[in-house]
């Protein structure tokens, strides 16, 4: 390995400005405002991939957005690792919070990260943890250490569902077949304590509406008469949790597993501290499901959260109206055994079921997807946990979390696979939020310790 670190170190300036330049593509795949920009920034990261020393790239259409292929294919006898990443990026807004352009990375120390991070969208979702890979290969091919053979899809719809992604996979399953997939899009705990995510959430995600009278009315004509849609649908937001944190959807926990205790104790080994994570995030209290921490809260245990909420004027000044339309969305974090569709259609007959005779409701689901749970007795667990401990240099653990990768699930449905979650993102890196950064310290890491997964996961295939 020593040859492939010597390459990293010589072209680390180089690694992070091929990344700055990736991030100033706003490939936002949520606004077909930037679907020329989804477009270049597929092209340049095959370009990255050819001179990274990938072969049989192409840039797939979809029915969606490209699907970018690269492979280094050694021998049939040796394993093969499928990566998988995503250069699709979350909206900026709202613009006025960052500090920097979102789209015009900077580099600069904070207290958390004093080698410096980058501040820019994309930068931990998912572009900087995705290029780790692209560069780790890189120093494995340019050295001629690559112990087994690798294949990269890279996407460009995850952050709106990869809805078309299933159907890339099924018309491309023996090209794309593999042992194991490796994904760098979850976090660790802290850079003190790293850790392998071997559970996700699911995910149900769904748009409601309510509506009132015809047309929008004058409050003081028409007030105290009249169903206000923005009053009966916070009514109805307010009947979906009880005061104990409990969601009140009939059948919602029917397929919810109860960890055993000495699972829970397993899972609350990571140091995980109730003032320093509200500190993280500004609050003075916290709340949950009534029996649980906020570790299990967030990671074994369902949610449901209001993603946002609007109707009437919001404008500046003052319009005296009760609006005709009230409109929220709402996310249900899911765990394993819950299916999301199951799911959307139970949430939908209650809400309803609980809406006054007075106005009208339409539930629109979004997208979803299932939970997952990586055994500890995988191989390529067990090597991702050896190659961290190997650059970390401390013990390893286990980490479930709170978000969704839908596709985990679809991977190994669909290429009968595991996927091995090695992130190396922080959970204070605000992703999907104003300000997104990535540690410096955390990229070139992951550089590092990506080699060595390849190393010890054919050791342990053998």
């Amino acid at each position: 390995m020593e040859q492939v670190i010597n390459y990293q170190l010589n072209n680390k300036n180089r690694f992070l400005s091929e990344l700055l330049d990736l991030l100033r593509i706003p490939s936002i795949s949520a606004d077909s405002a930037y679907s020329n920009d989804i477009i270049h920034c597929a092209s340049e990261i095959s370009n990255n991939f050819k001179s990274s020393g990938l072969e049989n790239v192409c840039v797939y259409e979809t029915k969606g957005n490209p699907v970018v292929y690269g492979d280094k294919l050694i021998n049939n006898d040796l394993p093969t690792v499928l990566v998988y990443g995503h250069y699709d990026v979350q909206p900026a807004d709202p613009l006025d919070l960052w500090e920097s352009s979102p789209f015009d990375p900077v580099v600069k120390k904070t207290v958390l990260h004093p080698d410096g991070a980058i501040f820019a969208r994309g930068s931990a979702d998912d572009k900087g943890q995705f290029f780790m890979h692209v560069k780790a290969l890189e120093s494995l091919i340019k050295s001629d250490s690559l112990p087994c053979n690798v294949k990269v899809i890279i996407e460009g719809e995850e952050e709106v569902g990869s809805v078309h992604l299933e159907n890339f996979l099924n018309t491309h399953k023996e090209q794309l077949s593999c042992d194991v997939i490796l994904i760098s899009d979850t976090h660790i705990f802290s850079n003190e304590v790293p850790t392998v995510t071997t559970g996700l959430r699911g995910l149900s995600y769904v748009e409601v509406m309510v509506e009132g009278p015809n047309r929008d009315l004058h409050s003081g004509l028409y007030g105290g008469a009249v169903p206000n849609p923005i009053i009966v649908l916070s009514k109805m937001i307010s009947l979906l949790i009880d005061d104990d944190g409990k969601i009140q959807i009939p059948g919602f926990y029917d397929k919810v597993e109860n960890l055993s205790q000495s699972d829970r104790a397993e899972i609350n080994k990571v140091p995980f501290d109730d003032l320093t994570f509200m500190n993280s995030i500004g609050l003075k209290g916290i709340e949950g499901e009534k029996g649980y921490n906020s570790l299990e809260r967030t990671s074994i245990r369902p949610c449901l959260d209001v993603n946002g909420i609007w109707g009437g004027y919001t404008g500046e000044g003052a319009k005296t109206v009760i609006p005709s339309k009230a409109h929220a969305k709402i996310s249900m974090r899911l765990v394993p055994h819950q299916d999301p569709e199951e799911i959307t259609n139970l949430f939908t007959k209650y809400f309803k079921s609980i809406a006054p005779e007075s106005v009208k409701v339409s539930v629109i689901p979004h997208h979803g997807g299932n939970g997952y749970v990586l055994p500890s007795t995988d191989p390529g667990y067990i090597a991702a946990k050896k190659a961290m401990e190997k650059t970390f240099g401390k013990e390893v653990l286990p980490y479930r979390t709170g978000g969704s990768i839908p596709i985990v699930s679809l991977f190994e449905e669909v290429l009968g696979a595991k996927s091995v979650l090695m992130g190396f993102g922080l959970d204070s890196d605000a992703i999907h939020s104003p300000n997104e950064h990535y540690g410096l310290f955390n990229f070139y890491k992951g550089i590092e310790t990506i080699p060595y997964f390849y190393k010890y996961y054919v050791e342990n295939k053998k």
